[in-house]
């Protein structure tokens, strides 16, 4: 029987696996602290569940679930679509050039966040389908009408030469 890893071991998960997990977080939210409270709440979480966890190799998945999972609960929650942007940031920190802004971030912005979620861990953390139904709690077929809905969404924003039809698709 494996033994239960050790607190070390979870530093080293937290050391080699936060810039990936952060960058994800980022990705689906959008906004730099609230990507960085659902990394720390979601390695909250790994922590709570770490005695559970057997084989080191399978840590940084489960971590990447548990983001995912609380991604999605902070979805549901009403509050979550109730906040509305400012015209003033308050103390902005650092000053960012929005002309240098990436325009797949400005149309990533634009989608609902499930399916933001969804194109994040399916292209961004290229995970299948199955494993993004696993890690958000949906079915299959959701993740999969989740994806068309998002793409189209992205096409139309961003144009076909960035997010080109698949090979054989119909145009409309």
């Amino acid at each position: 029987m494996a033994r239960p890893l050790t607190d070390e071991e979870f530093t080293e998960l937290v050391q080699a696996a936060w810039p990936g997990l952060y960058r994800t977080a980022y990705l689906m939210l959008g906004d730099h602290q609230l990507a960085e409270d659902l990394v720390q709440t979601s390695l909250a979480k790994t922590y709570a569940g770490w005695r559970t966890v057997r084989d080191r190799g399978a840590a940084p998945a489960y971590a990447r679930v548990v983001l995912a999972n609380t991604a999605a609960s902070w979805f549901r929650r009403r509050s979550w679509r109730a906040e509305h942007p400012a015209e003033v940031l308050p103390d902005p920190g650092v000053e960012h050039d929005p002309s240098t802004r990436p325009a797949v971030l400005d149309a990533l912005a634009t989608l609902a966040p499930r399916q933001r979620a969804v194109v994040v861990l399916r292209y961004y953390d290229d995970l299948s389908v199955r494993e993004v139904a696993h890690a958000l709690g949906v079915s299959e077929g959701t993740v999969k009408s989740q994806t068309s809905d998002a793409l189209a969404r992205l096409r139309a924003v961003l144009g076909e030469a960035v997010v080109p039809q698949p090979l054989g698709a119909q145009h409309d």
